[in-house]
């Protein structure tokens, strides 16, 4: 059964009973401060699983696009080496929210295998949770009991709690689990040893296919169990594991979910799958990683240098890596492959073709970014190699190299192991583990559970009809972070605006009879709008009055709407290839993030600015509807973001001839935001740009700081025509350069003359060595002069500038043909002043940070020459 077929097969079956079939949620995660990727696929329910959001349909299928590579779900280093690992990869799922339990399950994944997909019955294993006195869960008999209508008892295995009980994370709901195993292993093999035996050994065609997952149970910070009010189904079956099955191969990698992209890797490099192992993983690793580096670029997270950004660069400089150790490829090829998977999987997940042009420019500027690296790492490597002692790279010039230069430490290995030389791999991952220690206690929360003060089915948002209101605490919590605690409050109703797209969170106070209490923050998680406050108020009880920062809140909003202003500016001034990429907004200002493939140019920006502003003159009034469906929204042509999840009900906001869907909150009218002014245009990465802009009074400020620049220019040039008065300014001047560049280089070749002239012959040669206090390009100078003019000249010259020390080695042709080497010994007598250098055989130089070494370098440097001119 073809691959996409498989997919459908399930969808339709869950259809037939009932489900509601729902689209992927992006694999990005936003809003969820716990998760930076969709990991599972119940990630997109988890607020309906917390009971923080009311359910929609009470049973749910879906294909759901997951990443694991951070957390406790890292399968990265195993990718390409197994079969059955990777890091993007697609969970099909069947939901239950208070509706059907166990029986149903356990039923209806029978009937899909067995009935709809025909697997071998004889072939199939079930596990069940076999119980734990520490939590005081018992046996899972109802499951057991269930699964004995369709296996012998043998084919039924007890699980312990690693691999039978199932939980969200530290805290919150979980339940037993009931996984799915399949025996792929030939006639011969489970002859010797029954598939029971095999069942969670980490056998690669002995394989959990199937995970059903009971929650019942809540974990509470303190570790115990308490029944869930509702009991929920969660079911999680792997995409490529089935087709590897159904296909009839031993790995995920030979099935038509991979092949094609393997096909393709091999045809670019040369090179045959199946012929070589290393290859052979390289290939497996380049067609995992172009999924998730591609579909990652699709939900609108770009390679970067920080959280989920890094991640991304991560995954994408590992294909880069193996591609260029194993497969030869020395320059960008990822990139070529990004067409064919668009056309294999871009039917089912559509942003893929949507956002093609930018997946490939992205990718293809980012492998030769790495590839730039690589090089520049070789090179530095070679150095640390030519500096080792004992034939051993220290682990700590190891991290170094990965941890400053990004250079990974198994390519470190295979160069070195090339070369003869071993590395400090012990001491290379106690450096790395201090690191993750730093990394682990800046980001370490101690979170308390909720305390619930009063029972509400979801809190409601009140903000964009009121900046106050009445309201009342439903569940608090505390946090502690290193020396700082914080609670947590989230209140039945709120006109406070919780952080999400793009837009800060607001502040502002909370008032009782007896105490005012600062709301430093607002963020929203997990479907929550949650307050934070350094205080928890005295009686949590009480009926607050929460009040929003007005000027604050008027001033983002004004932002916010600046930036579906800006949205419209450039798509009518650039073309409407433009499409938003990012956004973050906030009272002082607004950054938007935009695809475009050059640099905007100066009138470019200044016909977005007039756009703007006339938008802004008009005084379009805030048209929304709050409730509106999917298909008016499109009717209405409004700008929807890939990357977001939209819900069933959607909110269109309106200024004039921009339309767009939007939770933000807004100026009541573009007249609002008086004035708009852009402050800066940059790259953020390959294929998307980044405007900063500010409205209003930021926008009257700016303009003030220019005017006050022109009036300080016209006092210093004592001329209002200040153009003209600089630009002669800037004639002088570059005649003045002109001419102290000539008495410059008169006095270097005066100094080389007399040096000439003057030096002693020594063994032969003009020896040169001595201390002096030369700018470094005078230095430069003196030495090729000399070069020009002595006919066998060895000078050393340490050079103490600015209190810098630097070492300075010149030879000519007669000299580096004796088999002296300036550059090789540079290097060796730089580590008399802390420093290091390098160059070519005539020419060298070293910086250091000793000058109080400087003379004993120059006699260093001194001695290793002149002895192999004496021979």
């Amino acid at each position: 059964m073809e691959s996409n077929k498989i997919r459908e097969a399930f969808l339709e079956f869950f259809r037939s009973k009932e489900h509601e079939i729902v689209a992927s949620a992006p694999m990005v995660v936003k809003n969820d401060p716990t998760l930076m990727f969709t990991n599972a696929g119940m990630n997109q329910f988890k607020d309906i699983f917390l009971g923080n959001t009311p359910r929609k349909f009470p049973r749910v299928a879906d294909t759901q696009k997951c990443l694991r590579v951070s957390g406790k779900h890292n399968d990265l280093e195993e990718v390409g080496h197994d079969t059955y690992h990777h890091t993007m990869f697609e969970m099909l799922g069947n939901w239950s929210y208070g509706d059907y339990f166990k029986k149903e399950a356990i039923e209806w994944a029978w009937e899909l295998l067995t009935e709809v997909y025909k697997l071998d019955k004889s072939r199939m294993y079930a596990t069940v949770f076999e119980g734990s006195e520490e939590d005081g869960v018992a046996f899972d008999q109802e499951a057991y009991d269930y699964w004995k209508q369709f296996l012998p008892e043998d084919h039924i295995i007890r699980g312990n709690k690693k691999d039978n009980f199932w939980e969200m994370g530290e805290t919150g709901p979980c339940g037993p689990c009931s996984e799915i195993h399949f025996d792929l292993r030939d006639e011969e093999e489970v002859a010797k040893i029954p598939g029971r035996e095999m069942v969670n050994m980490s056998h690669p065609q002995v394989i959990e296919i199937w995970n059903l997952v009971f929650m019942q149970f809540n974990r509470k910070a303190n570790g115990s169990l308490e029944p869930l009010p509702a009991k929920n189904v969660d079911t999680g079956m792997g995409f490529e594991r089935l087709c590897m099955i159904l296909q009839g191969k031993k790995s995920n990698y030979d099935t038509d979910v991979f092949q094609p992209t393997i096909a393709r890797i091999a045809a670019l490099s040369g090179k045959e799958y199946g012929k070589d192992e290393k290859c052979d993983v390289a290939m497996r690793v380049i067609a995992d990683h172009l999924r998730a580096i591609s579909f990652s670029i699709a939900d609108g997270q770009l390679p970067a240098n920080a959280k989920a950004g890094y991640v991304i660069r991560r995954i994408l400089r590992r294909a880069v890596r193996y591609g260029y150790t194993y497969l030869g490829f020395n320059e960008p090829f990822i990139c070529k492959l990004v067409a064919g998977l668009v056309a294999q999987m871009g039917h089912q997940f559509p942003e893929l073709v949507a956002q093609q042009t930018l997946i490939e420019r992205v990718i293809e500027e980012e492998e030769a970014s790495f590839l730039r690296t690589l090089a520049t790492g070789i090179n530095l490597l070679d150095r640390v190699i030519r500096n080792s002692k004992d034939g051993k790279i220290s682990g700590k010039d190891a991290f170094v190299l990965y941890d400053t230069y990004g250079f990974p430490i198994d390519l470190t290995e295979l160069i070195a192991k090339e070369q003869g030389v071993e590395v400090d791999i012990e001491e290379f991952e106690k450096e790395l583990q201090v690191q993750k220690e730093r990394s682990r206690n800046a980001a370490s929360q101690d979170i308390d559970d909720w305390q619930e003060v009063m029972a509400i089915s979801e809190s409601q948002f009140i903000g964009y009809d009121f900046l106050e209101a009445d309201v009342r605490i439903a569940r608090y919590r505390r946090v502690k972070s290193k020396n700082n605690t914080t609670y947590q409050l989230v209140f039945d109703q709120t006109p406070f605006y919780g952080n999400s797209g793009g837009q800060i969170g607001d502040i502002g106070y909370i008032e009782s009879a007896n105490e005012k209490i600062e709301v430093i923050a607002t963020e929203k998680e997990n479907g929550l709008i949650i307050h934070i406050v350094k205080q928890l108020p005295e009686n949590p009880e009480a009926t607050f009055r929460a009040v929003v920062n007005e000027s604050a809140r008027r001033r983002a909003a004004n932002n916010h709407t600046a930036t579906h202003l800006v949205d419209y500016a450039l798509r009518k001034v650039l073309g409407t290839h433009v499409e938003q990429k990012g956004s973050m907004v906030g009272p002082m200002g607004l950054r938007f993030d935009f695809s475009h493939f050059q640099k905007v140019t100066a009138e470019e920006l200044r016909e977005v600015e007039r756009e703007v502003n006339r938008l802004i003159r008009a005084n379009y009034p805030l048209k929304e509807n709050r409730e509106a469906t999917m298909a008016e929204a499109e009717a209405a042509g409004a700008i929807m973001l890939f990357g977001e999840k939209y819900g069933d009900k959607v909110r269109i906001v309106n200024f004039g001839p921009s339309t767009e869907l939007c939770g933000g909150t807004h100026a009541s009218a573009t007249g609002n935001l008086g004035l708009f002014k852009i402050t800066s245009e940059s790259a953020i990465s390959a294929g998307v740009r980044r405007i900063e802009a500010t409205t209003g009074e930021g926008a009257e400020e700016l303009i003030y700081g220019a005017q006050d620049m022109v009036s300080t220019l016209e006092q210093l040039v004592r001329n209002p025509k200040i153009v003209q008065a600089i630009e002669k300014m800037m004639e002088s001047n570059d005649a003045l350069s002109r001419e102290i560049e000539e008495m410059r280089k008169e006095k270097v070749a005066a100094i080389a003359d007399g040096l000439a002239k003057n030096t002693p012959l020594r063994g032969g040669v003009t020896l040169i060595s001595h201390t002096a206090k030369y700018p470094t390009e005078v230095m430069k100078d003196l030495a090729f002069a000399l070069r020009q003019k002595v006919e066998r000249l060895v000078m050393v010259v340490g050079n103490l500038h600015e209190g810098k020390p630097t070492l300075n080695i010149m030879l000519t042709d007669n000299i580096v043909e004796m088999g002296v080497d300036a550059g090789a010994i540079v290097r060796e007598a730089a580590k008399l002043i802390n420093g290091g250098g390098g160059g070519q055989k005539h020419y060298a130089t070293a910086g250091g940070k000793n000058p109080d070494g400087l003379q004993a370098a120059i006699d260093k440097a001194t001695e290793m020459i002149m002895a192999i001119v004496k021979e």
